[in-house]
């Protein structure tokens, strides 16, 4: 058996339910004085498996906690056994959990569980994003009175936009405060939760609808700071430039933009 041909059987075996490995692949190998070949084989299985099992359940705390073990380990067995992990580095291997969970279980079971993923892999994908370059405080000072009609924002490449239906982030906040789990409950209106590092650490808020259309505004449709003001003069009237600048001062306090040239 070739150096090829001998990987490409392990991975299979790796990859199949059962501990017993293939003739071909068990013949391949020699034993110890101590430890024979399928024995050999049978704890490697079972160490792969169980390492993968651990990514998952570090990448998604609050789910694990919530289901605890055998459920989880039920859950991600199947999630595993329909998504091997195909990418060289383990980072990635909870990518397709969240629409897993939403094919997997029914609508009762997926809908807050699925969001719930998506909150946590949110983490993820905010911790590992490039730092871009942040719009600061300080540079804001030094706009011009004709710079600030036409500016426009982007987001950091850090930040994630959730639209939550359930009470994902008091689930997540109470395992990571270590406080009593509570019910999952639908919440009586959709709210945004923003998710982004900056400086390092991860960061999330919600948003009241307002400042959520706002925002939206700012970084998904391409409004100016004169939009802006414009569009909140409908609601605040003569306020909308303060409001408009204390929402944008917030933003950029927080790291969450950049300036859009």
């Amino acid at each position: 058996m070739r150096l090829n041909e001998w990987q490409l059987a392990f991975e299979a075996f790796l990859l199949e339910e059962s501990t017993a490995a293939p003739p071909a692949l068990s013949s391949s190998l020699i034993g110890g004085p101590t430890l024979g070949v399928d024995t050999g084989l049978a704890i490697y299985h079972n160490a792969y498996k169980a390492r993968l099992l651990e990514v998952l359940r570090n990448d998604f705390p609050v789910i694990y906690h919530w289901l605890g073990d055998e459920a989880f380990d039920t859950l991600a067995g199947a999630y595993l056994h329909q998504h091997p992990s195909t990418h060289y580095s383990l980072r990635w291997l909870g990518q397709g959990f969240e629409a897993f969970i939403r094919e997997y279980l029914v609508p009762e079971q997926s809908a807050p569980l699925s969001e719930l993923a998506t909150l946590e892999w949110a983490f993820t994908l905010a911790f590992d994003a490039p730092p871009g370059v942040p719009l600061t405080i300080e540079t804001m000072a030094g706009f011009s009175p004709q710079e600030w009609p036409a500016l426009q924002v982007k987001p950091r490449p850090s930040l994630q936009w959730l639209e939550q239906r359930f009470n994902s982030l008091a689930l997540w906040r109470s395992v990571k405060d270590a406080t009593d789990f509570p019910d999952s409950e639908a919440l009586e209106a959709p709210q945004v939760c923003l998710i982004w590092r900056s400086n390092l650490l991860c960061n999330y808020r919600s948003l009241e609808s307002a400042e959520a259309n706002a925002l939206n505004g700012m970084i998904n449709q391409g409004w100016s700071f004169a939009e802006l003001c414009a569009e909140l003069a409908v609601i605040y009237g003569e306020g909308a430039p303060l409001r408009a600048v204390t929402w944008l001062k917030q933003w950029v306090h927080d790291g969450m933009l950049e300036r859009l040239e």
